[in-house]
């Protein structure tokens, strides 16, 4: 019985001094490119340094404000709200294991990198309330268990990629109060079967973005305005040109009839 114990007591001492997982070098590079690309004016990350980076979990313990690990891993990244200014690095693309990336709220700006298409474990995307900018990557379709997208609040132009219609899995989509334009996908604006659809109120606040569930495109022909305006100003020159035929066909009726009552005038010849 004693040999079995001491057994027992062997494996668990053995055990308890093995780390649950090593570290990954991605995640490290991940958040070090990161930790780069980002300004930080009110020192909420003072835990995100170098030293941490390279070991920034153990298995479901996170060393980092706003990450959460799943076995040693990055899972979630939760920066939101903390005045953060900067732009967003490629390099998020190595925290391979994410499943959540929440950077909303901040001051972020410059474009959303087509990188992120390597996310392929991501179900939430959250960029809202930023001052992003370009065109939304058509590469964010590769993400292929995204559920939501949040991009609304910040100054994206382009179109909709029509890509995004194909996230089978999308059930909440935000592109408000941006600079889009053109019309809405039909993949997205006209979902069929068990697909969630998505409302006018995902769409608002993009005035040349058209098409249902938004009112059909604006007609480009002349407002009352500019045709009242046209009316008026075609009918004065009408005037003009009429005014200026009388006056002409006066000036030539009076020549006309001086030159008459001059030959009338004349004395009759003598017989």
């Amino acid at each position: 019985m004693d040999v079995i114990w001491r057994l027992v007591l062997l494996w668990f001492l053995t055990c308890a001094g093995l780390p649950l997982s090593a570290p990954d070098p991605d995640d490290e590079s991940c958040l070090t490119h990161l930790s780069e690309s980002l300004q930080d004016p009110n020192r909420n990350l003072q835990n995100w340094t170098k030293s941490t980076f390279k070991n920034p979990c153990s298995g479901f313990t996170s060393y980092l404000q706003g990450a959460i690990c799943n076995n040693g891993r990055i899972y979630k990244l939760s920066l939101t709200n903390l005045s953060l200014r900067g732009s967003i690095s490629p390099f998020l693309s190595n925290c391979t294991n994410l499943q959540a990336l929440d950077l909303s709220s901040n001051a972020l700006t410059g474009p959303i990198p087509p990188d992120l298409q390597s996310l392929v474990n991501l179900a939430v995307l959250n960029l809202s309330a930023n001052r992003l900018s370009g065109q939304i990557p058509p590469q964010l379709s590769f993400c292929a268990y995204l559920n939501v997208i949040d991009l609304h609040n910040n100054l994206l132009s382009g179109q909709i990629p029509q890509q995004l219609g194909l996230l089978v899995r999308l059930s909440a989509f935000d592109v408000s109060n941006n600079h889009l334009s053109g019309p809405i996908p039909w993949s997205l604006g006209n979902r069929s079967g068990n697909l969630p659809r998505f409302n006018a109120s995902s769409y608002l606040g993009n005035k040349d973005l058209y098409g249902y569930p938004l009112p059909p495109m604006k007609s480009k022909g002349l407002s009352v305005v500019a045709i009242v305006g046209i009316g008026l100003g075609s009918g004065l020159l009408s005037l003009m040109v009429s005014f200026t035929a009388v006056c002409v066909w006066l000036r030539v009726s009076e020549r006309k009839l001086a030159n008459d009552e001059g030959k009338i005038s004349q004395p009759m010849p003598d017989y």
